[in-house]
């Protein structure tokens, strides 16, 4: 519904906002179709509906100022200040877009004794449109102006129109159309030219007929700086009054030429109710398009400038953290060789927990390791294939389910000794995993530790989109939160924790669907460094499917906000609980939530810049931005020591991957907002082979 919504406004705003070109552009004489009567008669003209025609001129010493492309919110009122103080009136050719978006403008002309006309909504060139667009241009015009009025106008005037006598067989269907639908099509006779800011005594000439003939007089109010129109008014009213004429609009003159036959034309006709309101629904599209369209400009400049300064940061920071880390005399302190007890909660984990359980027993943590598989209520037998492997540091532990958290909680209760690894079911460690993660507790400050997450299966295109993210979205990441002491999640997959920060934060609780991060951000409220450590590797299997990654990324990320709601008041702390708090949930919010909801702006501007705007220099926007993802991921992946190979599925992730991610988000968000709630999706899995990837 808000994809439909957004579109349908874009549309409106694209619609509304349909470029042109000054009048002057437009094509003129040649031989013609056109009556003669037309082409060498005035610059009124009525076609009826059986095909006859009656052209008119203004009476002689008779002139009507006229106003193309208004009302402009600068240059309008300039003119009319001029009007007003010369005690003129003129009539004014309004495009049914500017009087939807100013109506007060419309409103004040009308009130003041001016008078308007139709100059089309949105300046299209007529010729070039079907029938039916043509009249639509002119309908929803008469309907801004009534919504604004309360009148309709009898007036029209053709975009790119100029003189009778330039009226061409592509003109002729539309005078026809026109004169079939009541209106009256106005030229001019002469022209000021004040599009072409010739000079205020070259606008004077221009716009002076010759003798004393009367004439339509052709100027703008909008499209552009008018300050020359404004002053060449100021001198040119005075001046035709000296020579005699008199200032009428163009009704008010037709009906002076035509007052022998006794015929009067009415130029306003009261607008029926009907058509104030569809009015009044119309002019709120536009304005309600054109407001949104400033948002979305807003919150453009504001991606940007989130994206820029989270690219910088990841860049300095994460740029930082990896030269520190290979300095040769870097330590935590002494090496660590403790014994270690590992913690595999399992549900329904058959297909994978053989290989994990292998892969953590056969560490070559020197302290030594024990692997406590929880078997939490699982109906596929996970509990009797951990057990048939028959390995002597190996425990199966069985109870009845009761969530990923009880599950942990059993095995750190078991867990005989004080470093405890929490480890997925499905997770393959390499062979120097585990004694690498638990390096950081040297440093007695350390009360838990991030490993590096890698994605095991990479055949299909969809895994290849979250192999990327992992390195840059997840691995690059964590260095930056390191940095800034404000680690979100230490993964599930792979994390390690000093018993004693543990019980001091209560231990994993089921408040939230994001128990990895529920308990990271306890700890660092608590005062622990919570570290990352990218030489600890795990294998992890991705969903394969479009269904399987949406049910984990909406758990995730609603998960997520829970936690951040869940630790929201301690941003009001004292002390370690406050500092940390004030960094992780600003970045969460910022980056992990505002940024992303707000990103699909780019997308449908940049959807909106190939249909509407200049393709070119959209085109380049978007492969500067994606540039600078490249430049990104490339400097992840070799942090990380990962080919670069996968980078060409970088741009198709961009087309489906992220508008995946954004839905889940806005969904997580809706959810969270609405109160729902939502329970533990298990994924489909189909198991891991032992990884064959070497040390680079």
């Amino acid at each position: 519904m808000v994809l439909v919504l957004l579109g349908g406004l874009l549309f409106v705003e694209a619609y509304a906002n349909a470029a042109f070109v000054p009048d002057h552009k437009a094509t003129s004489g040649g031989q013609s179709r056109v009556p003669a009567e037309v082409r060498d008669g005035g610059p009124i003209l009525n076609v009826g509906a059986d095909g006859r025609t009656q052209s008119h001129r203004l009476p002689p010493r008779t002139l009507a100022l006229t106003f193309d492309d208004g009302p402009d919110p600068r240059w309008t009122p300039e003119v009319l200040r001029v009007l007003d103080r010369h005690q003129v009136k003129g009539t004014f050719f309004v495009l049914g877009t500017q009087v939807a978006r100013h109506p007060e403008l419309a409103r004040k002309m009308v009130a003041a004794g001016h008078e308007l006309g139709v100059h089309t909504f949105t300046h299209a060139n007529l010729a070039d449109l079907p029938t039916w667009r043509r009249q639509l241009e002119y309908e929803q015009t008469q309907l801004a102006i009534a919504s604004a009025t309360g009148v309709r106008t009898s007036l029209l005037r053709f975009p790119y129109s100029s003189h009778a006598d330039a009226y061409t067989d592509g003109d002729w269907p539309l005078l026809r159309q026109a004169g079939e639908l009541g209106y009256l099509t106005v030229v001019n006779d002469v022209d000021s030219r004040d599009w072409a800011k010739p000079g205020i005594e070259t606008m004077i000439a221009n716009a002076t007929p010759p003798g004393y003939a009367g004439a339509i007089s052709l100027w703008h109010d909008a499209g552009g700086d008018r300050s020359g129109t404004v002053a060449a008014l100021d001198r040119y009213i005075p001046l035709m009054k000296e020579r005699g004429y008199r200032f009428t609009t163009v009704t008010e003159g037709l009906n002076l030429a035509l007052a022998d036959a006794g015929v009067v034309v009415a130029g306003h006709t009261p607008a029926m109710p009907a058509e104030r309101w569809r009015g009044d629904v119309l002019a709120l599209a536009v304005r309600g398009a054109d407001a949104m369209f400033s948002v979305f400009g807003a919150l453009f400049v504001i991606v940007g400038v989130l994206t820029l300064g989270r690219t910088v940061l990841l860049f300095l920071l994460a740029l930082r953290h990896a030269r520190r880390r290979r300095r040769h005399d870097w330590s935590w302190g002494p090496p660590v060789t403790e014994p270690v007890s590992v913690v595999v909660p399992a549900y329904n984990e058959k297909e994978g927990i053989a290989a994990a359980v292998r892969s953590l027993a056969g560490g070559d943590h020197p302290g030594g390791i024990e692997v406590i598989v929880v078997d939490d209520g699982s109906t596929d037998g996970t509990a009797d294939i951990a057990e048939a492997l028959r390995l002597p540091n190996v425990r199966v532990v069985r109870k009845p389910n009761g969530g990923k958290p009880s599950a942990l909680n059993t095995g750190v209760a078991l867990a005989r000794f004080n470093l405890i690894v929490m480890v997925d079911g499905d997770t393959i460690f390499e062979r120097d995993s585990v004694r690498r993660l638990v390096q950081p507790f040297g440093d007695p400050r350390v009360g838990a530790v991030a490993g590096n997450v890698k994605v095991g299966n990479r055949g299909s295109l969809i895994a290849k989109w979250q192999h990327i993210e992992y390195v840059i979205g997840f691995n690059l990441d964590r260095r930056l939160y390191e940095t800034l002491r404000c680690m979100p999640t230490v993964p599930g997959a792979i994390g390690a924790f000093r018993r004693q920060a543990l019980t001091q934060v209560g231990g994993m609780t089921d408040e939230t669907l994001a128990e990895d991060t529920d308990i990271t951000m306890a700890l660092g409220r608590a005062g622990w460094h919570v570290v990352y450590e990218e030489t600890a590797r795990a294998w992890t299997e991705a969903p394969a499917t479009v269904g399987q990654l949406w049910k984990q990324r909406y758990r995730w990320s609603y998960g997520t906000i829970q936690a951040m709601w869940k630790h929201r008041r301690s941003v009001l702390d004292h002390g370690a609980s406050g500092r940390f708090s004030r960094r992780c949930l600003a970045f969460l919010a910022v980056y992990g939530v505002l940024l992303p909801l707000s990103a699909p702006v780019i997308d449908l501007l940049a959807v909106y810049g190939l249909l509407f705007l200049d393709r070119t220099e959209t085109v380049l926007a978007w492969l500067a931005m994606l540039g600078l993802q490249f430049v990104t991921a490339i400097t992840a992946f070799r942090l990380d020591r990962e080919k670069l190979g996968v980078l060409w599925a970088l741009p198709l992730q961009q087309f489906a991957y992220r508008q995946l991610m954004y839905l889940v988000l806005l969904q997580s968000v809706i959810t969270a907002f609405t109160g729902g709630r939502l329970g533990w999706q298990k994924l489909r899995r189909t198991g891991l082979a032992p990884p064959a990837h070497g040390r680079a």
